[in-house]
């Protein structure tokens, strides 16, 4: 087994590789000189970049894909039981792990900072990869999402420091134990895994008692779920730093003054005022900036120098990313699938785009999300000049009965909003970009596969 890989990732396997976790994962074991291979349902950029790194990808999935001899397979929580190649691995007598413990193993040994929290955990994690990189620490890192410099959601790096993307869809976060750990902000989301907000402040505390002795929490003072996680992990052993405008908050954001695109911050940290630049538009984005820079403290990284480094993130891809502009139209690529991202995403472009309208091309993520977060979707809809709603993508789940994009759409017209409903995919390019007028701005937005029509809405205002 090559120096620097965990038992036993020397040959694994990914079933679904090309997954924003899977891949992340696949791609530091390359690094790191296991022989890696894996399987995806269509071919992608994300494919190609692991080719690059020397993995084998198989597109579509079958039991031949797995290779007698590989050492492990690695699955994340949206494999099925039924899916052939891991039929076959159970036939060959293939260990089976979860994605988190791969991850797990790959940051022992580091000193860790783990990312949670219900909105922000891929701009919080990119935000710190991105400024310790420009001070020379060569951090490794795993993120849900692809910087737009150096362009990959993860690399091996020959410093101490590893910061990773801790998901808590599927509690698998309970798996990493850090030094450092972010929670951002703690809601209810993920309903087919947690019935209840006590469901998942237990699931937080959880990952709380996971940091290791001597280590820190970073929690934001300004959200009521936060606060509450703070009230029930306090214990000793465990320093606890709350950041945010709150006037009780250990690093205590003085101001967050926009600035077109960019945003200027004033904090006080240690008694010191330390004002930086935040190089994208909105204030959770400057939080994050802030959770960033108060872990990174945390782990002995001075805040003199820290702070100037967070500037040269800028940004992630899907994360109010400018896909281009045709007819003087902006298109924007939008993430958010939860109505909290969703409104602090409307928000912020509102507040970047001066009088700009915006025009959102919305597509609902999962079935269990949709039936219970309908009518907040629909507010949050309510804060665009015009929106387009397409049908839900379903990802990992079946149909509910009664449950379709028509819920959204009643509540967003409730809410005052202006809404079409557009069925055909296909279609959606054209519906929106003729709403469109020169100096308006469209945003994508969902977490599916609505960011792959921002380039067809630029050729049909190109038109």
């Amino acid at each position: 087994m090559a120096p620097g890989i965990p038992s036993p990732f020397d040959r694994p396997h990914f079933i679904g590789i090309g997954g924003a976790g899977m891949s992340g994962i696949a791609k530091i074991l390359a690094q790191r000189g296991a022989r890696v291979a894996g399987s995806d349902a269509k071919e992608s950029a994300t494919a190609d970049a692991l080719r690059s790194f020397g993995a084998t990808v198989h597109i579509g999935h079958a039991a031949g894909h797995l290779a007698d001899d590989a050492t492990c397979v690695v699955v994340s929580s949206a494999i099925r039981q039924d899916n052939p190649e891991l039929v076959r691995a159970a036939e060959l007598g293939i260990p089976v792990v979860h994605r988190s413990d791969a991850l797990a193993a790959l940051m022992a040994g580091r000193r860790a900072i783990a990312v949670a929290g219900t909105h922000g955990k891929t701009t919080t994690t990119s935000m710190l990869a991105v400024s310790l990189s420009e001070l020379g620490l060569d951090p490794s890192y795993a993120i849900g999402g692809d910087l737009d410099a150096p362009g990959s959601n993860a690399l091996h790096g020959d410093g101490e420091i590893f910061v990773a993307e801790a998901d808590e869809s599927d509690r698998s976060f309970h798996t990493y134990r850090p030094e450092v750990a972010i929670v951002l902000n703690v809601e209810l989301d993920h309903h087919a895994n947690y019935a209840s907000m006590d469901e998942i402040y237990e699931s937080f505390e959880t990952f709380a008692d996971k940091i290791v002795p001597g280590g820190t929490l970073v929690v934001c003072a300004d959200h009521p779920g936060a606060r509450e996680l703070t009230r029930r992990v306090r214990r000793e052993g465990l320093t606890v730093v709350t950041y945010g405008e709150a006037e009780d908050a250990d690093v205590r954001v003085r101001s967050i003054v926009a600035q077109g695109l960019r945003s200027e911050v004033t904090v006080v940290l240690d008694g010191r005022e330390t004002v930086f630049t935040v190089s994208v538009p909105g204030r959770h984005y400057a939080l994050n900036a802030v959770a960033a820079l108060t872990a990174g403290v945390a782990l002995g990284v001075p805040a003199a120098d820290l702070a100037p480094a967070l500037a040269a993130y800028t940004g992630v891809k899907r994360r109010l990313q400018l896909k281009g502009e045709a007819a003087g139209v902006q298109v924007v690529d939008s993430y958010a699938h939860h109505p909290t991202e969703m409104t602090a995403d409307l928000e912020a472009m509102r507040a970047a785009a001066a009088d700009a309208r915006i025009l959102v091309l919305f597509q609902p993520h999962l079935f269990s999300r949709t039936q219970e977060l309908a009518t907040e979707m629909g507010q949050s809809l309510a804060l665009a000049d015009a929106s387009v709603v397409l049908d839900i993508y379903p990802a990992r789940e079946d149909p509910i009965p009664g449950v379709t994009s028509d819920l959204i759409i009643d509540a967003a017209r409730k809410a005052g909003a202006d809404v079409t409903a557009v069925h055909d995919k296909d279609g959606a390019p054209a519906v929106i970009a003729g709403m469109a007028k020169p100096g308006d701005l469209v945003l994508t937005m969902g977490a599916g596969d609505v960011t792959d029509l921002g380039p067809r809405i630029l050729e049909q205002l190109s038109k």
